[in-house]
């Protein structure tokens, strides 16, 4: 008997925790890349609000915001990015470079900003060819014409060039830690403003002024690990657009999307049974209480979320001494229907459950070994029985 109760306790134990383990969701990352790391609709944003590259910059790094997700070098930090820009006619090449040691930067995007003879202003932001692939460009359109633009086609103009470096940062940074990709493609929708518009396209329409460049482009990573280009990590893919669209990366595209996703980074679906309803029925027989005498029925109705709740009560009471009395208890919840009897009284009291789970598959009996207890107290005996 023993030996049976450790069985039925031992199997009772693993259907208890293979139950708790199916309620758990495991997220893993599907597919992650470098250049998930730096959102380039989340640079186009910041450029849109910036008021001139020294603003710019300082946005880009911002540990509030934590627009960058990058940490080529391994240190377990973030990269610092930092922001030059070369000069070509009416074109302005805006550089970002992350800052990976001493006299090493590695080039991750170029925001090309072009004024055509009508005065209008083209933006395109282009990922490094090392990180992102080839031609991958989104056009942003900004709702207003950002601040930004009026600093750039003045008289005396100077390119802007960061004073910033390695081991030397504004008094405004400090190192944060990176997140897990998934949790980064979550955080950094919040930062994009999808009130403006940002169109993808394959074409560069500053080719020309970028080849000029090319040149003198912050290679550092690339020479570290020239096997890690975008197009060996994924081979069969010309840029990270591509990659995007057969790997089934869900991203939002509004805020209303961002709303109804969950605070984590994959989605997780749990279920609960909560809509099946709870009935619970209570009956006492009739108690004698010295000189009072009270009898009556009460049915009490709950309603908690979607699971509504009966609760039915019966009660008697008349003159007389106390004496024995009964209770029982049955109650059905959820998928799990219970059965609980318990019988109470001064002289005996017998106590036995039932206990059926139709999810479970198990079955379990109890019973109480006999126990025996007088006490005489002045001129009162009482007995105490159960079995």
């Amino acid at each position: 008997m023993k030996t049976k109760l450790i069985h039925l306790s031992l199997l009772a134990s693993l259907t208890i925790g293979s139950l708790f383990a199916q309620d758990k969701t495991t997220v893993t990352a599907k597919n992650s890349d470098i250049s998930d790391n730096l959102d380039l609709r989340a640079v186009a944003t910041v450029f849109g609000d910036a008021k001139d590259l020294e603003d710019f910059e300082r946005r880009l790094n911002d540990p509030k915001t934590q627009i960058s997700n990058l940490d080529l070098n391994n240190d377990n930090y973030v990269d610092y990015l930092r922001v030059i820009e070369t000069v070509e006619g009416n074109v302005h090449l805006v550089v970002v470079q992350a800052v990976l040691e001493k006299d090493v930067f590695q080039d991750v995007a170029t925001i090309e900003v072009e004024r055509d003879s009508n005065n209008r202003v083209q933006v395109q932001v282009v990922g490094d060819v090392y990180m992102y692939g080839t031609n991958y460009i989104y056009e942003p359109v900004y709702v207003h014409t950002p601040i930004i633009y009026t600093t750039f086609w003045v008289g005396n103009y100077h390119p802007y060039y960061s004073s910033w470096y390695w081991g030397y940062y504004p008094s405004y940074y400090s190192y944060w830690n990176p997140f897990p990709i998934f949790r980064y493609r979550n955080h950094i929708h919040l930062h994009i403003n999808f009130g403006h518009s940002y169109h993808y396209v394959s074409h560069r329409r500053c080719a020309s002024v970028y080849n000029n460049y090319y040149g003198r482009r912050g290679n550092g990573y690339e020479r570290m690990h020239p096997n890690r280009s975008f197009a060996h990590r994924n081979s069969g893919y010309s840029n990270r657009y591509e990659l995007d669209s057969r790997r089934n990366i869900n991203s939002p595209r509004n805020r209303s999307e961002i709303s109804s996703n969950s605070p984590r980074g994959n989605r997780e679906t749990r279920e609960y049974n909560g809509t099946t309803p709870r009935t619970r029925t209570e009956t006492s027989n009739p108690r004698n209480n010295g000189t009072r005498g009270n009898s009556g029925t009460r049915v009490v109705t709950e309603n908690r979320g979607n699971s509504p709740r009966v609760t039915s009560e019966n009660r008697g009471r008349n003159d007389g001494p106390k004496s024995n009395r009964g209770r029982e208890y049955s109650e059905n919840r959820s998928n799990s229907p219970r059965e609980r009897g318990t019988v109470t009284s001064n002289g005996n009291r017998g106590n036995s459950e039932v206990r059926g789970n139709s999810s479970r598959g198990n079955s379990q009996s109890r019973s109480s070994a006999p126990r025996s207890n007088s006490n005489s107290r002045g001129s009162e005996g009482r007995g105490n029985g159960r079995g």
